[in-house]
């Protein structure tokens, strides 16, 4: 696992941001189609259906897939999909916390959290 100082973790945002807003809107298309993912499978399985978005949500799912491996390459870990919420493994009092960033808030991180806290236990800088 890499660690990063809250150096590192910021100058890195500028970068991360757009990766991060493809990992969005790729997650709000993927969202819209699952229905019409789900009644085609449903029209399959009695001798109809077909979804004539496969191509689209098949292409949907390797483009998300790409953004978390970007990120993942980077030692970021995405958190939540829809939200833009990334944290970077951090030492801090000698213990491993997480550097908690959603890409609505900023240029600069300003939360972190315990590794079991999650977001709901996230804390300011």
């Amino acid at each position: 696992m890499k660690l990063f100082t809250l150096e590192e973790a910021n100058s890195l945002l500028t970068d991360v941001r757009p990766i991060v807003h493809k990992i969005q809107r790729a997650h709000r298309r993927l969202v819209t189609l699952q229905s019409a993912a789900k009644h085609a499978a449903n029209g399959a399985e009695h001798g109809g259906g077909g979804l004539s978005n496969g191509q689209r949500y098949a292409q949907l799912l390797v483009d998300l897939s790409l953004g978390a491996s970007e990120l993942e390459a980077l030692g970021i870990q995405l958190k939540d999909y829809g939200h833009g919420l990334i944290d970077f493994p951090c030492l801090r009092d000698g213990r491993v916390v997480l550097l908690c960033w959603k890409v609505d808030e900023g240029d600069s991180i300003e939360w972190w959290h315990d590794v079991e806290a999650g977001f709901a236990g996230r804390q300011p800088l």
